[in-house]
């Protein structure tokens, strides 16, 4: 049974791809992933603050025209609060893939083309096999239009693309008004791969302390859905290598991955919540649907169910809305 599978140039011995977690945060912990059967890791996330927290880019993103929000800097954890700073970070990894036989994929969580992206080239001589690009924004400044965050997006990639040769992944959201043109203009930019989607965290109230306060919460296997649909729909349309994230908890939803045209299946909430041992479990389940359903390979199965393959492709569009609305019966 082969369950290998190319993402961004990098073969993998099959899908399941450890996402940017807490569980890459101890060489311990990552081997245990890898001994559990992850094809990958990827690495928790360098962040922009953690290098540059006064850079005027930064700045401009966070506080531009929004005096009254200028607080928010205080809002970033203190320096001794992230994990590791960024001398340490680069070191980490040249440890990961020190002692990891499967490809270690360094992150990059920021917003602005800084200084930061400098880090990609040291990330890349510490051994990368690759770098995942984490850009996580919120546009709340009312003088910025859509373009200018699209075009954030893309300088990004540009200034990365041409620090590094390593294989560059951009995780983003799905928070644009025309996603097929933005993913062919991260294709364009030179991404090799897209990982879909960026889990926007949201704020709660604290009602008692009547306070704005961070509240994290792991992904539930409906969310994705989403990625889903535009994986298929995205799929032979680009170059660029496509991955899931949020919501892959088991076997079927890696073989949904895979059907829509996926290359790989991006795991966190599922192993924080039952262990590293569920990606074994996991496979175990693919593999055995897999010999009933008679499929040597998971390249065989790759893109059936993408858009251009299904009968009714207007399921992944509009039609899709209104059939299940005027369905809904009371």
């Amino acid at each position: 049974m082969d369950l290998s599978t190319t993402y961004m140039g990098l073969k993998l011995k099959n899908p399941i791809v450890a996402s940017a977690s807490p569980l890459s945060k101890s060489i311990d912990a990552a081997r245990s992933l890898e001994d559990a059967g992850a094809s990958a890791i990827v690495c928790y996330s360098l962040f922009e603050e953690q290098i540059t927290h006064e850079a005027s880019e930064l700045d401009f993103y966070l506080t531009s025209t929004a005096e009254s929000y200028a607080e928010a800097l205080s809002y970033f954890p203190e320096a001794a609060e992230f994990n590791l700073g960024p001398e340490e970070y680069v070191n980490h990894i040249r440890k990961l893939k020190d002692k990891l036989s499967i490809p270690v994929i360094g992150s990059l969580n920021g917003v602005s083309n800084g200084g930061w992206i400098n880090y990609a080239k040291k990330i890349e001589e510490a051994g990368a096999d690759a770098i995942e690009l984490n850009i996580y924004f919120i546009p709340t400044d009312f003088q910025i239009n859509g373009q200018s965050v699209e075009d954030m997006y893309i300088d990004d990639v540009k200034a990365i693309k041409s620090a590094v040769k390593i294989p560059v992944a951009v995780k983003l959201s799905p928070y644009f008004s025309a996603m097929a043109n933005m993913a062919k203009k991260l294709d364009d930019a030179g991404a090799d791969a897209l990982v879909l989607f960026n889990r926007f965290y949201q704020p709660d109230i604290d009602l008692d302390n009547l306070e704005v306060f961070p509240n994290l919460e792991l992904s539930n296997e409906w969310e994705l859905r989403l990625p889903l649909r535009w994986i298929a729909i995205l799929h032979n349309n680009i170059n660029a290598s496509l991955a899931a994230t949020s919501g892959i908890s088991n076997y079927t939803d890696v073989l949904k991955v895979m059907m829509v045209g996926g290359d790989a299946a991006m795991m966190c909430s599922e192993l924080l919540r039952h262990g590293v041992k569920r990606i074994g479990e996991i496979l175990r389940d693919l593999e055995n649907w897999m010999e009933e359903k008679e499929y040597d390979s998971v390249s065989l199965m790759k893109g059936s169910m993408d858009y251009s393959s299904v009968k009714e492709p207007a399921a992944y569009e509009r039609a899709n809305y209104m059939k299940l609305l005027t369905s809904y019966k009371i």
